[in-house]
């Protein structure tokens, strides 16, 4: 099975400010003559990892990776104001122009899955293709799914530490409670709900959970941005205009070659959503890997990826 490949370091970083609040923090690694390649962090508010470059042959890929508005090393920090899907998918065609790419694959899993087909429907000739993995379309069933009802089936242990933070009375509607608490002028409660917010993500991400994913979940500068750019997405539907917007647009990219790789026991973002997406583009590869949940950094998930990024 295919293993990461060893850590690399950025040949450049730097910032480029994207609007008149907001400015991202971007890097480089690889091969500055290989093919480019942008990569699409989860979330929204997720940030990147140095172990996002390690998926990629660094003797043939120029790699793109950068923090969206509000999370990382971007700033503001944790920011609300002019945080919005489109938002992003412009930013992308400004660092794509700033970096003076023509065309570059784009790689993104989970909400990074979502902001690729944004993306790609929006400028589908600045893509030689897309990677996607986890798919998440941002459609109602999903979030409640995820946030109001159903997971909390598989998870009932981690399920009650979530809903702690909201009473009663408000949890009909978690995602509302949840957005009341992470607006809040008082700090306190903002980070309660965070963590709580971030930690039930952490905890069922993986087919075995993970104490390393739960902690990293849990730290407080992360969980700030996470939570409230998350759920700041969520109760505004993802910005799209639509419920099935997605799908429905999937004929604006069926001409670029999409592979995309499913852990079959993915509670966070169930495997439907991947069907769904490839039934709706038959020439779509869709690679089910069997023994995975939800993260990219799982065995199967991980030789599944790097399998993909070496046939292009």
């Amino acid at each position: 099975m295919p293993e990461l490949y060893p850590p690399i370091n950025p040949y450049y970083q730097g910032y480029l400010q994207v609007s008149d609040l907001h400015t991202i923090y971007y890097e480089e690694a690889g091969n500055p003559t290989g093919k480019p390649v942008i990569f699409l962090h989860g979330g929204p508010g997720g940030g990147i990892d140095a172990i996002y470059r390690q998926y990629f042959d660094a003797q043939k890929w120029r790699i793109i990776i950068f923090d969206q508005r509000g999370c990382g090393k971007s700033t503001p920090y944790a920011e609300l104001q002019e945080n919005t899907t489109w938002d992003l998918v412009n930013d992308l065609e400004k660092i794509r122009h700033h970096l003076g790419i023509t065309k570059w694959v784009v790689f993104g899993g989970s909400w990074g899955s979502t902001l690729a087909l944004a993306y790609s429907q929006t400028y589908p000739d600045s893509c030689l293709g897309l990677i996607l993995r986890g798919i998440f379309l941002l459609r109602r069933k999903e979030l409640l799914w995820f946030y109001q009802e159903g997971c909390s089936n598989i998870f009932p242990d981690a399920w009650a530490e979530y809903i702690k933070p909201i009473p009663q009375e408000e949890r009909h509607d978690f995602l509302s409670a949840y957005y009341k608490r992470l607006t809040s002028p008082d700090p306190f409660i903002r980070l309660e709900a965070a963590k709580a917010w971030s930690i039930w993500e952490g905890s069922t991400s993986k087919l075995l959970p993970s104490d390393q994913t739960i902690k990293r979940f849990g730290e407080n500068r992360f969980a700030e941005a996470f939570a409230r750019i998350e759920c700041h997405y969520f109760v505004n539907k993802g910005f799209l205009k639509t419920d099935n917007q997605l799908i429905e647009n999937v004929e604006k990219i069926r001409h670029l070659p999409c592979i995309i790789v499913q852990g079959r026991y993915d509670v966070v973002c169930p495997m439907v959503s991947a069907w769904e997406l490839h039934q709706a583009w038959p020439e779509s590869i869709l690679i089910i890997v069997p023994d995975a949940g939800h993260s990219m950094t799982e065995p199967g998930i991980t030789s599944a990826l790097i399998e993909v990024t070496d046939q292009w």
